[in-house]
């Protein structure tokens, strides 16, 4: 067991001991718990027929809000004429090295060669479905595509080339990008690790982003358990009810191995009314199977989960891959 962090030295605080991060009470889960998870997964295994894709072509720049599902949490989003992307992952295959991990059930919603000039990278934690460090490298020769991302992720990313600019953020912390935008690093209740031995040494979040001139609130979730709903409520507290927020919805069965990590579709929209988004879009799903549910069960899920709350479903929809949305947000 490491005594010392390999990410990360700072002083100790509220969610930092000096050695691991933590968010929230985490059961420690056991060998036959993780066989059980395991066995059951290759029993409920998706189907070998790639889903059809039809990319989107995104224009070079947009004033607006716009949205390009790529995959899993992976996100274009334009807005104020500038381009960001949230947690891009482009593999075939999840894990060190794309070779071993889960496979990728549909081609990209967009094509490494269709990508506008890229401004900025949010990178949510270090899991592997969410940090590509050669994907981040690319970008950085491509764009010189600056990342933003919770405390420790830095030292992993610069791994894959020490020039990226990696600007690392703690709970609370923000940082400007252009003239209108602001990025704000705010916790989710997760955990991280790369390997065996990292559990809990770099900072997981979520973000969100607020445009001065506007006042416009977008509320990007990140991997999260619901725990007590206190931090979504913080969100609309600190910043006002979201104009839109992206909210994972998949990867949540069974509930007893990673309830205390992932939402449930119900939990998706319990963080929608915690935080008053006027819009909302579920991502983290479909595209790599993570856990038990079926490939097409979360916006299935999310349906039911809506009808029983009373809840508009054209207030909260699945994201598909190339199939871009334009949430209303306010002009001024």
């Amino acid at each position: 067991m490491r005594r010392r962090n390999p990410y990360h030295r700072g002083p100790v605080t509220p969610h930092f001991d000096g050695l691991r991060f933590r968010s929230h009470p985490v059961p420690r889960r056991g060998l036959r718990a993780a066989l059980r998870f395991v066995r059951g997964q290759i029993a409920r295994r998706w189907p070998d027929l790639p889903l059809p894709v039809t990319p989107d072509r995104p224009p070079t720049r947009s004033e607006a809000l716009r949205i390009v599902p790529i995959g899993h949490s992976s996100l274009l989003v334009q807005l104020a004429g500038l381009n960001l992307l949230i947690d891009p992952v482009f593999a075939e295959r999840l894990g060190p090295g794309g070779r071993a991990g889960p496979r990728r059930a549909h081609p990209p919603g967009l094509r490494w060669e269709d990508l506008p000039p890229i401004d900025a990278v949010l990178v949510t934690h270090n899991h592997w479905d969410h940090l590509e460090a050669p994907t981040l490298a690319r970008l950085w020769r491509r764009f010189g595509a600056r990342v933003l991302t919770p405390l420790g992720n830095d030292a992993i990313i610069r791994r894959a080339d020490p020039a990226i600019p990696v600007r690392s953020l703690d709970w609370g912390e923000s940082e400007p990008l252009g003239e209108r935008l602001a990025v704000h690093c705010v916790p989710s209740y997760h955990w991280s690790a790369r390997g065996l031995w990292d559990r809990r040494m770099a900072l997981w979040g979520s973000f969100v982003v607020t445009d001065a001139r506007t006042g416009g609130v977008l509320y990007h979730v990140g991997d999260t358990a619901y725990g007590d709903g206190r931090i979504f409520r913080d969100v609309r507290r600190r910043f006002g009810p979201p104009h839109a927020a992206l909210i994972p919805i998949g990867a949540y069965e069974p509930r007893w191995f990673v309830g205390h990590e992932h939402v449930d579709p119900a939990e998706a929209v319990r963080i929608l009314l915690d935080c008053e988004a006027e819009r909302a879009f579920g991502h983290h799903w479909g595209t790599f199977q993570l856990t038990w549910e079926g490939r097409e069960d979360p916006p299935r899920a999310l349906d039911r989960a809506l009808a029983e709350a009373g809840v508009p479903p054209e207030r909260f929809r699945p994201l598909h891959p190339g199939l871009a949305v334009e949430p209303p947000w306010p002009a001024r």
